[in-house]
């Protein structure tokens, strides 16, 4: 029997939006670094975000800033906080994956859609605007007082929604800010999209899917 939750939570930037740090690193330093220096580069970058959300919450302004710094020590490039700000600044700019606004409109006629977004509140109205179908309910790091992957930031979600894990299916591309952390507070049901940010990991029981347009078909629409 297909599992029909109340609501389908979803992580935002990376899954449903087109998150491109990666992008606006090379925006900024692709005339200074060579293509294999870019790349280190970037995934130094991607890891040092990750690092700067584990501890007590910031503004995401300072975890941008914090990781963009201690990028380009490790990289032996000049820091300029101007950069920091700058890409800190295209994050509301950014739109969905081309798959998302038909996939979500698939689901969101019959059952609630809901945003755990490590976003600032005054940036995700602006990416949640260009999804192209309604999320009920969107839930950031700021108002939880704590970034993903810290459970507080579900507990805090499960809390504002009157719900358990039990309850919902949780939609994420990425292991290490959403999933990992899903399992251990104990959603079974999850969905990984696999957009290519992480290798497959089956020990944390999931559904792939290529791409939102295959979410109805694990909800049974």
């Amino acid at each position: 029997m297909t599992f029909r939750p109340k609501f389908i939570t979803f992580d935002c930037h990376g899954t449903m939006i087109f998150f491109d740090m990666a992008g606006a690193a090379r925006d900024h330093y692709a005339d200074t670094l060579s293509p294999e220096q870019m790349g280190a580069f970037i995934a130094n970058f991607s890891a040092y975000r990750l690092d700067e959300v584990l501890g007590a919450w910031k503004p995401y302004a300072e975890v941008v800033h914090n990781a963009l710094e201690r990028t380009c020590k490790r990289n032996g490039v000049a820091f300029d906080p101007a950069v920091a700000a700058d890409i800190y600044n295209r994050v509301p700019t950014w739109g969905p994956h081309a798959d998302v606004p038909a996939g979500l409109a698939k689901v969101a006629k019959e059952i609630p859609l809901v945003a755990l977004t490590n976003a600032m509140n005054v940036q995700i109205p602006h990416n949640i605007a260009r999804l192209g179908a309604p999320i009920t309910h969107v839930f950031t790091a700021e108002s939880a007082g704590a970034y993903k992957p810290q459970m507080r930031a579900f507990e805090y979600m499960f809390d504002m929604l009157g719900c358990g894990p039990e309850d919902v299916l949780h939609v994420s591309s990425s292991f290490r800010y959403d999933l990992m952390t899903a399992h251990d507070l104990g959603i079974t049901h999850k969905v990984w999209v696999n957009r290519g940010h992480e290798p497959a990991n089956p020990y944390y029981g999931y559904t792939e899917i290529a791409d939102i347009s295959g979410l109805a078909g694990v909800v049974g629409l």
